[in-house]
């Protein structure tokens, strides 16, 4: 192939969105070569390892739960979160965000039905938000998550592609690293790079980079769905937004397995793209150190309900709105501002069998299998959900002891630095415990656990009963260490709404186009500077139908 324009794209990445913009080509009868620096196994990338959550604006799951959501009060909510701020690098990103949430109120439920694709009946109530109506945060709830989680959200788009493989219109090439863009004049018309040696490794676990060869592919488009910086702790770093978050925390752990690299962001750069808001970036404050690790250092994100209490790592109550799932970046600087990178989460036998899930397909295997009869038993048994049970048992982060006294002990035990003292923090629990006897309170977070079972979902799947800490009809009293988790990048290579890559210039590179995490999801960051979830695997589904149908277009 080196040398001839044999097909009409070639796609840099075979996760989520290069699946989607491959799946719109071969829709449209082009021929595609997809290229991976993995294996076969690592087919659907990130995507696979998720929890399935879907943005979605006034859908029939959220009017079967009488939720009121509409376009309007989405954009307010997006506008409001992402805090555009920038006159030229948000220029594309304002574009996008008006687009996405367009597409999440009109087409994007029936385009993904339409493919076979289902979601609970439950609709989550994700990023809560920081308390004001114009402020972060999602107003309603609107995380649909997926009957399948992350490897149903891959199918739908897989299967169609491995037929179109069979019909000859797709080729995979695994372990290709793409290490150049290659230009005629201003255009992109392929890729060059190395080729990996063979490994049967499994999904996710980190593989050889011994070189054996080269390869070179032309091309009249190179769509390029590389992913972002997660696993790469140097560029994270080098990126990180100290006077906006804080210092960048000494010790993380990786959400994403080691392939996510952030090679083809600085590759494309170099070629003459234009890459911004390199600042943004999306890592959660609740990780935990994977008991059982796929990947080097891998990370599981607890997703909380609101009611641990959140306790930086001297013990003290952070202020609000950093609660359990309202706040993401406003609760890392808290934490980071004190001086550690890490904090507590302090909570009762009860709220953890309730309120505690684990993201992560493998995780949730109940969903994940679409196993109507095990989800129900799980979720409505007494005690702690199989995972967090494991956890519970093995995790390193884990404190679970039956007073407040021996829960103190192990907390300093696994202290990174910090100190709890014991009648400090018997003090603030007796406090708080002051606020639940009434339905009605002074209490913020309290308030808010009232306000969250307002909502029928949380009260009967989601949000445990408020009650007193210090009960032991409540117990064991647990605490959990919880570490910064790198995820996301919210910046990348700017992109017009037809995907394609601009120049510094503000001009288009001609043959260059770019979707998923590595476009910032989307115009270099759809998100501005922060994220109303569920938005992520949307992102890359919506930039790369973009991408797709506009090269089908050529």
């Amino acid at each position: 192939m080196s040398g001839e324009r044999q097909v009409d794209a070639v796609v840099v990445g075979a996760g989520l969105a290069g699946l989607v913009a491959t799946y719109e080509l071969t829709q449209a009868g082009k021929k595609v070569v997809v290229v991976d620096q993995e294996n076969r196994k690592n087919l659907g990338g990130q995507a696979f390892w998720s929890l399935g959550g879907l943005f979605l604006v006034d859908s029939p799951e959220q009017r079967r739960l009488g939720i009121k959501d509409s376009p309007e009060l989405a954009m307010q909510d997006w506008l409001g979160s992402a805090g555009f701020d920038r006159e030229d690098e948000d220029f594309w990103p304002r574009q996008w965000a008006s687009a996405y949430v367009d597409f999440a109120a009109t087409e994007k439920r029936d385009y993904l039905h339409a493919l076979g694709l289902r979601f609970t009946p439950v609709v989550g109530w994700a990023e809560r938000g920081g308390g004001f109506a114009d402020g972060h945060g999602n107003s309603v709830p609107r995380f649909h998550l997926t009957w399948g989680t992350g490897p149903e959200v891959v199918r739908v788009f897989l299967e169609p592609v491995l037929e179109a493989e069979k019909k000859g219109l797709v080729e995979f090439r695994f372990r290709h690293r793409v290490d150049e863009l290659l230009l005629e004049g201003d255009t992109a018309e392929g890729v060059s790079g190395a080729l990996l040696e063979e490994t049967d490794a499994e999904r996710g676990v980190a593989s050889s980079r011994t070189e054996v060869g080269q390869f070179e592919l032309r091309a009249p488009a190179v769509i390029v769905t590389s992913g972002g910086i997660g696993h790469n702790h140097d560029m994270v770093r080098e990126n990180w937004p100290t006077e906006r978050l804080g210092p960048a925390p000494k010790h993380m752990i990786a959400g994403v397995p080691a392939y996510v690299d952030g090679r083809m962001l600085r590759i494309s750069e170099a070629a003459g793209a234009n890459l911004v808001n390199r600042d943004r970036m999306w890592h959660y404050t609740e990780g935990i150190h994977n008991w059982d690790p796929i990947w080097p250092d891998h990370a599981i994100r607890i997703i909380p309900g609101p009611s641990s209490l959140w306790l930086d790592a001297d013990g003290n109550r952070l202020p609000a709105p950093n609660f359990p799932g309202f706040d993401t970046n406003t609760t890392m600087k808290a934490i980071l501002d004190t001086g550690y990178d890490y904090s507590w989460f302090v909570l009762t036998g009860d709220i953890i069998a309730k309120e505690f899930a684990l993201s992560g397909s493998e995780q949730n295997p109940d969903l994940t299998g679409k196993s109507l009869a095990t989800a129900a038993k799980a979720r409505l048994a007494k005690g702690a959900p199989g995972p967090v049970k494991a956890f519970m048992d093995h995790g390193v982060d884990f404190v679970v002891r039956d007073t407040l006294p021996e829960l103190v002990a192990g907390m300093n035990e696994i202290g990174r630095g910090g100190h709890i003292d014991l009648q400090s923090l018997e003090r603030t629990l007796s406090a708080r415990d002051t606020q639940v006897e009434n339905g009605y309170a002074k209490d913020a977070q309290i308030m808010a656990m009232h306000n969250a079972r307002n909502y029928l979902g949380d009260k009967v799947v989601r949000v445990a009963k408020p009650h007193r800490m210090l009960d032991p009809e409540h117990g064991p009293l647990i605490a959990v260490r919880l570490n910064i988790l790198t995820r996301k990048t919210l910046g990348g290579l700017e992109t017009n709404l037809d995907a394609q890559v601009m120049r510094p210039d503000g001009s288009g590179f001609a043959g260059l186009y770019a979707a998923g995490e590595v476009a910032g999801f989307g115009g270099g960051g759809v998100h501005g500077y922060n994220a109303l979830e569920g938005t992520f695997l949307g992102g890359c589904i919506f930039s790369g139908r973009a991408a797709g149908r506009a090269v089908a277009r050529l």
